[in-house]
């Protein structure tokens, strides 16, 4: 014996979104001004970047070696 399903799935409703005048958002061109960041890791050297990557990762190492030692 075969079992026939027929299932039929529409939305009534849209999922566009589109901001255009009149929608309720509304800000300046520019709502806040760029702030220059004292340091950015986009500006380290790579071999900086892997040196601070392991630096942070033996930190890490060390919590957890501390936090599992036998009392």
């Amino acid at each position: 014996m075969s079992l026939s399903h027929s299932h039929t799935h529409t939305h009534g409703h849209s999922h566009s979104h589109v901001h255009g005048p009149g929608d309720g958002h509304a800000h300046g061109l520019a709502p806040h001004p760029a702030q220059d960041a004292p340091w950015s890791i986009l500006r380290m050297s790579l071999v900086t970047r892997l040196g601070a990557a392991v630096a942070v990762s033996a930190v890490m190492w060390a919590i957890v070696l501390i936090a599992m030692r036998p009392s």
